[in-house]
């Protein structure tokens, strides 16, 4: 039954990681038009227990991209400077976009790992109630 465990809790580590980033993912989209506001990115981290490798992963500290931000011309916006512009948002729809497209299928992969693993585990039990 270990193996079982592990991989329902592998897969539910993942699932959680994605839906942590896709939490980060929207709000960069949320923010795209937010003057001076910077891109968030993470990273996946393995997580190890006592020295051993688990298969498990975590998301790892968020980090402000640093990418140049949009300077934006406007002389009427409060935040335009002397020579009209301001800086806008370093957040490409685009990107974000592909990002949540990409953590919806991984959720969705470890959903349905999960599933197949319960499923397993029942017919497992059932079989040995017989």
């Amino acid at each position: 039954m270990t193996d079982f465990t592990s991989a329902l809790a592998l897969s539910a580590s993942g699932m959680k990681a994605q839906s942590m980033r896709l939490r980060h993912v929207s709000e960069n989209i949320a923010n795209a038009d937010t003057p001076g506001f910077h891109r968030k990115t993470t990273s996946f981290e393995e997580v190890i227990d006592h020295g051993n490798h688990t298969g498990q992963v975590t998301l790892g500290p968020v980090e402000l991209d640093q990418k140049e931000l949009t300077r934006i011309y406007d002389p009427g916006h409060p935040l335009a400077d002397e020579s009209g512009y301001y800086d806008g948002s370093n957040v490409d729809l685009v990107v974000e976009i592909a990002d949540a497209r990409e953590a919806q299928r991984s959720y969705e992969a470890n959903l349905r790992m999960f599933d197949q693993a319960r499923q397993m585990s029942s017919s497992l039990l059932d079989l040995l109630r017989r």
